[in-house]
């Protein structure tokens, strides 16, 4: 980057890469293209971009917009700086940690590329309503929580209006894990939607050593503070055996009493036993080259100067470096983007208690504490207090005591802002 005491002409230059794209049309421009100036005005004048995540990824995604030719930049994101992110969340100084993550990066951004506009928010993406995410032409992800990429890809989907062009903002995902990563472009109601793929992922066992956050919001937040922060704060240099169950044994007393402190639940020995021998490491490389795919087609669908992709790209970099294209198909029965009901095959001495471990297992469905209604009938709630007291008794029922066979069952979150449709027959 230019330092900040570079001259008006030098800012003027800076595009000058840029222009050669967006001065002409090419072999593979989309026929809306405008030429010249009228497009450059809309990417520098017109355009605003949302980027949720300023961690690994969004550092990386904040840099290239702005170098890109976006000037009207929004950022939103909940966690503060630690000391571990320093080595590779570049925008962001020993100074700074204790900060939101989401203020720095966008007073970084600012103070080294004048004339881009970073406007930062920090908290939750559920914080903000409809009309917030409809002022803006793009959003890009770089998250490292699989629900709340549920949540934003369902709030964008329910945003679209068919009668309305503009309440159409295409969505477009990267995710790293060590050596691999993925990018991927989502038009909401055209294309596959995030919860069209929620059965390529595993069951979230592992995560990201930046995701250990200041204020967790994760049982595996839990887990990893105690396994990377507070075991060598308490036994010094006596290393963790996470073969001994005594070690898991302390571990897990210290995540669950964390747990506790912030109303996180699900911590469990099993769970504890999976974050600790499966802790992934964020690779700088893999975020740089993730990062840039998500802001090439962020430019391409800005500018229409080339084809974007269709739909997902993957990055597999654990044996030399491989990457591939393919497109995702949507789901008939995807709760987001589908309209259809799940059928579903259960025993016919199955307990409600037994579906809903089903459906927290489930790779297509993966709901951490779903709530159970079939037309007016409760069948289980996991809240309000009183109607999860008042709906208990049930999950020791059979599901056919409640529910005729082809009848439906509703399933909602907390967490999600959709939901599901099961049509359940038994066998």
């Amino acid at each position: 980057m230019t330092n900040g005491n570079a001259s008006s002409g030098d800012w003027e230059g800076r595009y000058f890469h840029v222009d050669q794209i967006l001065d002409r049309p090419g072999p593979r421009t989309d026929p809306s293209f405008l030429a010249g100036e009228e497009v450059k005005d809309f990417l520098r004048n017109k355009c605003k971009i949302l980027v949720i995540g300023a961690g690994g990824l969004g550092c990386e995604i904040l840099a290239n917009l702005a170098l890109s030719g976006f000037k009207d930049i929004h950022v939103i994101d909940m966690d503060t700086i630690d000391i571990s992110n320093l080595n590779r969340q570049f925008l962001f100084r020993q100074k700074d940690v204790g900060q939101p993550k989401a203020i720095v990066a966008a007073e970084f951004i600012m103070n080294r590329i004048p004339g881009v506009k970073v406007t930062p928010y920090y908290g939750k993406i559920q914080d903000k309503d409809d009309d917030y995410y409809m002022q803006f032409n793009l959003v890009i992800c770089g998250l490292d929580s699989v629900e709340a990429r549920r949540w934003i890809n369902a709030t964008l989907v329910n945003l679209v209006d068919p009668e309305n062009p503009e309440s159409l903002k295409p969505l477009i995902d990267g995710g790293t894990e060590g050596f691999k990563g993925q990018a991927r472009v989502i038009l909401p109601t055209v294309t596959s939607c995030y919860e069209c793929s929620l059965d390529m992922l595993n069951k979230p066992t592992a995560f990201p050593i930046c995701t250990i956050a200041n204020t967790p919001r994760l049982p595996e937040h839990c887990i990893e503070w105690a396994s990377v922060l507070e075991w060598p704060r308490v036994h010094g240099d006596q290393k963790l055996d996470t073969d001994d169950p005594e070690h898991i044994g302390w571990l897990y007393s210290i995540a669950s009493a964390r747990a506790k402190e912030f109303k996180i639940e699900g911590v469990s020995w099993s769970l504890t036993q999976g974050v600790v021998k499966n802790i992934i490491p964020a690779i700088a490389s893999t975020n740089a080259i993730i990062a840039a795919s998500c802001c090439n087609e962020a430019f391409k669908i800005a500018t229409s100067s080339a084809a974007y992709l269709n739909n997902y790209f993957m990055l597999i970099g654990t044996d030399g470096v491989y990457s591939y294209t393919f497109e995702h198909e949507r789901r008939e029965d995807c709760p987001v983007c589908g309209g259809e009901a799940l059928d579903v095959s259960i025993g016919k001495e199955w307990t409600v208690e037994r579906l809903i471990e089903m459906l927290v297992e489930k790779q297509d469905i993966q709901i951490k504490k779903p709530s159970l209604s079939s037309g007016a009938k409760h069948i289980y709630f996991q809240a309000p207090p009183q109607l999860e007291e008042a709906t208990r008794p049930n999950l020791e029922k059979m599901v056919s005591e409640l529910v005729p066979d082809g009848g439906e069952i509703t399933v909602t979150a907390s967490s999600l802002p959709f939901s599901l449709s099961l049509r359940v027959k038994y066998v």
